[in-house]
């Protein structure tokens, strides 16, 4: 584990007078200062690194973000916005001379508009809160991260989180139509709406996904679509990583598109059989969850092709699930796979990069490769169906070696997905844990101008900094120029 520097001198006699001026702008209950209360802050889904910020806001309302926005952006205050704090890759991760703008308390179902299939809510509503508030009507929305039970849908956006279901209906940026968002001097702006397509620039493209650097989300404009009318989950089971990695390439070849296509190793089998009781195959070494959706007979046909397409790649077994009690213990294990998995080894890093689906055979070779190299476990468990991959380092954060080591495991991993012609992350963002990776992805020029637009939106570099970028002085570096 590690933790950050403690804050400066200077920086903690500053505090009293920061929380003096925010105190005018939420009320006394939305406001945390001392260190016992802050302790929940200090760090997000990647707990390996913690600090502590120099305070917390808890906004209830769009024009209490732009007040406080507009406090810090005049006394030179840093901001990191904070959803769920789910974030795996250090988005949410607070500064010591930070003020950490938390949305818990936003979290309203605004607006839905059956006729138009969209609903409009407030940032700190769930993920699953969105599908939960129409699910009686026959409706759902569809991107579900394996958070989804507590992330939040302003973090989902600022990350674009995608989910096992994506492969079909596509990540976040796909099922988004309007933004409000705050920018750093408290202005508050409406992108897009509740049409398909906004005039003007591609500005949700621009936001969705840029880790809360530009603008902090307060309401999000999404799709909702009509609930199937079933689905049904299958297992196939094989007696090596590769051969499935061959098999997930042969289905996407195939023309069909599954509703998710999952991959999960033997450790990973293991650890969630454990966990959810599932009947996954234990004598496989990989396995494959493949869900298909609609009418009994589409359902029927599309598993038989799938079946075909499985049998070819000489499968350990196949099992179709038989009612809606066995797809959901088959989920079970795989919305459950990361917790499972901390059942079995004290941590893990969880890594994120994309890949061609026709490389997965080869890419899941050298991460065993690498693993026997690095001597730490690795398990595999991700969305194979569109080649972003999550492979679980184990490690233990209290023997700094192995915490060393697993670091340089994952970034292997992630230049060997640049390497195949990926990219450096699919779903979880860059944040601090892929900074320093960023130049293996992209050339000076490009990281420039993607800085410039981080300087248009924020001069002051005041918004989530130390993120995304590795680390440099950009005011300074702009004025240079």
């Amino acid at each position: 584990m590690i933790r950050l520097p403690d804050p400066k001198p200077e920086t903690l006699a500053r505090r009293d007078a920061i929380v003096a001026g925010l105190s005018d702008i939420v009320p006394s209950t939305s406001l945390i200062s001392d260190e016992t209360r802050l302790k929940p802050y200090e760090t997000d889904g990647l707990s390996a690194y913690r600090q502590m910020p120099l305070a917390v806001a808890l906004p209830e309302t769009t024009e209490q973000v732009a007040a406080v926005l507009r406090f810090c952006h005049q006394n030179g205050v840093r901001v990191v916005p904070r959803g769920a704090g789910t974030s795996l890759s250090g988005g949410a991760l607070p500064m010591e001379d930070a003020v950490v703008v938390g949305m818990m308390k936003m979290n309203r179902i605004l607006d839905i508009n059956y006729p138009d299939r969209v609903a409009t809510v407030q940032a700190g509503v769930t993920n699953i809160g969105i599908t939960n508030a129409v699910a009686a009507d026959g409706f759902f929305y569809a991107p579900d991260p394996s958070s989804q039970l507590a992330c939040m849908i302003g973090g989902n956006v600022n990350m674009n989180s995608g989910g096992a279901h994506c492969l079909k209906y596509g990540v976040t940026a796909n099922n988004l139509l309007g933004l409000k968002i705050v920018t750093i001097d408290g202005e508050i702006l409406d992108i897009g709406g509740e049409h398909l397509d906004a005039a003007g620039y591609d500005w949700l493209g621009l936001l969705t996904g840029s880790e809360g650097m530009l603008a902090v989300v307060t309401e999000v404009t999404v799709r909702i679509l009509r609930s199937p009318e079933g689905a049904r989950a299958m297992l196939a089971a094989f007696t090596s990583n590769e051969i499935a990695g061959r098999c997930v390439d042969a289905i996407i070849a195939s023309g069909i598109i599954p509703v998710a296509l999952e991959f999960m190793d033997r450790p990973a089998i293991h650890a969630c059989e454990a966990f959810a009781h599932a009947g996954y195959p234990l004598d496989a070494e990989a396995m494959l969850i493949i869900e298909v959706e609609g009418s009994v007979a589409e359902q029927d046909d599309l598993l038989e092709q799938l079946k075909a397409i499985c049998q070819r790649f000489d499968p350990i077994s196949l099992k179709v699930s038989q009612s809606a009690e066995e797809s959901a213990a088959i989920w079970k294990g795989r919305k459950g796979a990361f917790g499972a998995i901390g059942r079995i080894s004290p941590d893990y890093l969880c890594m994120d990069g994309t890949i061609p689906t026709s490389r997965l055979p080869e890419v899941l070779r050298r991460i065993g490769e690498m693993s026997d190299s690095y001597g730490l476990k690795v398990a595999n468990i991700f969305h194979a169906g569109d080649g972003n991959l999550h492979p679980l380092i184990m490690f233990d954060a209290n023997d700094p070696a192995s915490f060393q080591k697993a670091e340089m495991f994952g970034a292997d991993i992630l230049k060997l997905c640049v390497e195949v012609g990926g990219c450096l992350t699919g779903e979880h963002g860059v944040g601090v844990e892929k900074r320093d990776l960023m130049p293996v992805q992209f050339a000076p020029h490009e990281l420039a101008q993607q800085r410039a637009i981080k300087s248009a939106f924020d001069p002051d570099w005041l918004l989530n900094p130390s993120k995304v970028f590795p680390l440099i002085d950009p005011v300074a570096m702009a004025k240079a120029a």
